[in-house]
């Protein structure tokens, strides 16, 4: 591949691989055995500030069907419900704000400083937050049986949501773009930034199950260009397959 082509893992037994484009490559072959009906689901993911976004709505202009992983966990700790019980009773009172929601500002505060505590809060959410995500699913599937589904997830494969996907998109960026990008974007300090990139998965490791890479740092046209090859392939694959699958759900 070019100089600017992204890296792409290309797995055992999945037949030939096909150039789409000069900027990436991507599989040419039968569906993995994880598929959703007649539709694609695709999960995209990257580190903090990476461009994940950015690519998501260039999906989204084309005729994708977005689900925000960030929107389903907004819902699922709504007042009253179980995973805003379990939140409020493990990490106490503080952690809510005046109108009774979590302060995800505090609750974020308490939980990038401790891994441990971290990861009681995703055993909180990314179970609910999957059952939400089957659901809309579930309502696409009915209304487009043939979709192109984004899954736009932050933690797709520290939730072990990619298990779910056809196909798995990763926007990388450098570090320093990152930082740069979450500060003046989330208005975190350096420091902050810092703290919440190290405690997700490095993005080298998530390159190890990216059927595509794209790069966050590419120009708008070039980025552009590329999501609009991948989603021309993935909307013919779509009206390729027949339905009769089953749909897993979580």
């Amino acid at each position: 591949m070019g100089e600017d082509s992204p890296r792409v893992k290309y797995p055992k037994g999945f037949g030939r691989v096909k150039r789409v484009s000069k900027f990436f490559h991507i599989y040419c072959c039968s569906p993995p055995p994880m598929v959703w009906l007649a539709m694609i689901v695709v999960g995209l993911t990257g580190g903090l500030a990476s461009g994940k976004t950015t690519v998501a709505n260039m999906f989204q202009s084309l005729g994708a069907r977005i689900i925000d992983a960030d929107e389903l966990a907004r819902v699922v700790v709504k007042p009253g419900k179980p995973a805003w019980r379990d939140i409020v009773k493990i990490f106490g009172p503080q952690v809510l704000a005046e109108d009774q929601t979590i302060n995800r500002q505090t609750l974020a505060d308490i939980v990038f400083k401790s891994p441990k505590k971290l990861h009681v809060l995703q055993t909180i959410i990314h179970p609910r937050v999957a059952r939400e995500q089957a659901k809309q699913v579930k309502i696409i599937q009915q209304n487009d049986p043939h979709a192109v589904i984004i899954y736009d997830a932050a933690l797709l494969l520290e939730a072990h949501a990619h298990t779910r996907m056809d196909y798995v998109i990763v926007v990388t960026a450098d570090r320093a773009t990152q930082l740069a990008r979450a500060c003046r974007r989330d208005g975190l300090t350096k420091a902050q930034a810092l703290r919440r990139i190290r405690q997700q998965m490095p993005l080298r490791y998530k390159l190890d199950y990216a059927d595509v890479v794209l790069d966050g740092t590419w120009p708008r046209t070039q980025l552009r260009h590329a999501v609009q090859s991948l989603y021309r392939t993935y909307a013919n694959e779509a009206r390729s397959r027949t339905s009769g699958r089953s749909l897993k759900t979580p």
